[in-house]
């Protein structure tokens, strides 16, 4: 490399960084460019909402449509979004609980028919929830359980989700067996070492389940319409579809509103657990 070329590499790596930043800028506000203009439109007047601008800053500044959405219902949408916390939380829990036992039995302990039983775990994957819906509503229906939460709370219990069983198994096939040999002998039993040094250890992973498990739960739309039919049981995102009037007079701004405070939880999650997200999916999988 010649003396010229080497005083302008530095120049052409400024330049490619800046072109790549300012790349990556652009991209990502035609993305978040929806989102804005919902938060736009929620502080609007309902007459410049659909008036054909397409400003992210808006003429005026209302916060009718936020008073308007929160009472505009026979219920508060406070009460939808107590509800949908409670379900989100117990079904976070269940999840990363079930999940987490049924996973240590598939990566640490020997049983007959492990690799069946796993393999036909793992093919339940591939069945559209559709498929077992009626079957399920007409079990809950039988057991008088539709109209309640439970249908979207105890089967969590069970370990159904086969995508947080694999997750964890993976990662726990990762933890070296020298501590359970160890334990052991010291006179653990199978329960004490999954509780005593199989969890702690793997955090990042239980977080993963859990962020993913919460927001996934949070903005469930179709289990909800299923099961629940009273307005006092109804989730935010059944709260949310009340405010749509199919005659076309829909509060558009308050449907803005409340749409936006909805997607407060899922942002707050993700950013106080993010660093446990990112850890628990770049190990998940890995060999120490």
């Amino acid at each position: 490399m010649t003396d010229a070329a080497a005083m302008h590499a530095p120049e052409r790596s400024v330049l490619r960084s800046a072109l790549i930043h300012a790349a990556l800028i652009a991209a990502s506000f035609v993305m978040l460019y929806p989102l804005l203009w919902m938060l736009a439109g929620s502080v609007r007047p309902a007459d410049d909402i659909f008036g054909g601008q397409t400003s992210l800053i808006p003429s005026q500044v209302s916060i009718r449509a936020y008073e308007t959405g929160w009472f505009g219902l026979q219920v508060s949408f406070g009460t939808f979004f107590l509800n949908s916390l409670a379900i989100s939380v117990l079904a976070t829990i269940g999840n990363v609980m079930a999940a987490s036992l049924t996973a240590y039995a598939f990566a640490r302990l020997q049983f007959f028919g492990r690799n069946f039983w796993f393999a036909l775990m793992l093919g339940t994957l591939m069945l559209p929830y559709h498929v077992t819906l009626i079957p399920q509503y007409v079990l809950f229906l039988n057991i008088g359980w539709v109209n309640t939460w439970l249908p979207l709370v105890v089967p969590k219990f069970l370990a159904v989700d086969a995508f947080f069983i694999f997750l964890m198994v993976q990662f726990f096939r990762g933890l070296p067996r020298e501590l359970d040999e160890a334990a052991m002998m010291d006179g653990c039993s199978a329960w004490r070492i999954y509780w005593k040094i199989v969890l702690p250890l793997s955090v990042p992973v239980l977080a993963t389940a859990a962020i993913f498990s919460f927001i996934w739960t949070w903005e469930d739309f179709f289990g909800p319409l299923i099961y629940l039919g009273d307005i006092h049981t109804y989730t935010v995102q059944l709260g949310l579809r009340s405010l749509v009037d199919a005659s076309g007079t829909s509060d558009w701004g308050a449907l803005f509103a409340m749409s936006v405070l909805s997607l407060i939880p899922i942002f707050l999650v993700f950013l106080f657990f993010q660093r446990l997200l990112i850890e628990g999916i770049a190990t998940t999988g890995m060999k120490r």
